[in-house]
């Protein structure tokens, strides 16, 4: 799931090369982490946060698959 979220992010970003994700394991949920460039949180977003909640959604879909839950969570870098 992390490269998934990153391939996507890359994607959608200005500076693919500031895109930082992380995966913080747990038993029956796992959240991901997004760390984007300042400039680029509003690209990830999307307006009304559409790409953001696309992304959500692959992922729920994904971890029903694999009879886990996915958090993303969008963290802006410094």
């Amino acid at each position: 799931m992390k490269k998934l979220v990153e391939l996507i992010a890359k994607a959608l970003v200005d500076n693919p090369d500031k895109v930082q994700v992380s995966q913080l394991e747990g038993e029956q949920s796992s959240i991901i982490e997004l760390k984007v460039a300042p400039e680029d949180v509003g690209k990830v977003i999307g307006k009304q946060g559409r790409n953001v909640q696309a992304i959500r959604i692959i992922l729920s879909a994904a971890g029903m698959k694999l009879k886990k839950r996915y958090i993303l969570e969008l963290i802006e870098k410094e």
